[in-house]
């Protein structure tokens, strides 16, 4: 009887030690854990200046005539003026297209109306030109003014005519601009270190934002500024 409470005590002595070093086993993986979990997460910007490399430059006119014959060897003839004048100024003969004339017979958009009309056909002719060669074809554009002493009547200020320049290159530049934004990243990360009196350990995790390409300002929108934005997460240590 007397053997079997001691070996009753013993077990209840065992179990206690064990549940002991088992909780503090626990209590030491919990604050373990909580340090592994301490982190920051910051933000690194990249943002640079790059020229575009392609422009698109639609050229528009009009012309008018009562004869729909005489409309379209009119339209041909500014067509060729222009076209000779382009190349005349180094922009090659393969950069230009030349798109059907858009014809509006004004007679028959009056609806049963009386107003008299001066010319009863108008055309709106485009002529685009798509070069990679940006400065040259920025010289020309304000020459081609010239031509309306010739008689063409250019149309500046349809929405379907404005000159667009793009950037084509970001394949080319992300990696060193993840690279910078990286970089920017960890920087405020150290400081954050610092100023918390921990270390900064290695990344948690990590995303890249959306790359964004706007001109730089409305007056020289050639000038491209290429924006990222880096969300980084790094482990803290004591």
């Amino acid at each position: 009887m007397t053997q079997s409470k001691t070996s009753a005590s013993i077990l209840g002595l065992l179990l206690f030690i064990g549940m002991a070093l088992l909780g503090v086993l626990l209590k030491q993986a919990i604050i373990e854990y909580k340090l592994l979990d301490r982190s920051v997460t910051v933000k690194g910007l990249a943002e640079n200046e790059y020229s575009a490399d392609v422009v698109i430059w639609p050229i528009q006119f009009t012309a008018a005539s009562n004869q729909l014959e005489d409309l379209y060897v009119e339209v041909e003839k500014q067509n060729k003026l222009i076209n000779d004048f382009l190349i005349s100024h180094s922009i090659k003969t393969d950069e230009i297209t030349i798109s059907a004339p858009m014809i509006t017979d004004k007679l028959a958009q009056q609806y049963g109306g009386n107003q008299a009309v001066e010319f009863r056909y108008t055309a709106l002719q485009t002529m685009t030109v798509y070069s990679s060669e940006i400065d040259t074809v920025r010289q020309v554009m304000p020459e081609i003014s010239q031509l309306g002493k010739q008689g063409i009547v250019f149309s500046q200020n349809n929405y379907d005519a404005q000159i667009e320049y793009i950037f084509t290159r970001l394949n080319d530049v992300k990696p060193q601009m993840i690279e910078q934004s990286t970089n920017n990243a960890r920087l405020v990360a150290e400081k954050f270190a610092t100023d918390s009196q921990s270390q900064l350990g290695k990344i948690k995790r990590a995303s890249q934002g959306q790359f964004s390409i706007t001109n730089r300002d409305k007056n020289n929108p050639h000038i491209k500024r290429v924006r990222v934005v880096s969300t980084i997460e790094y482990y803290l240590a004591d």
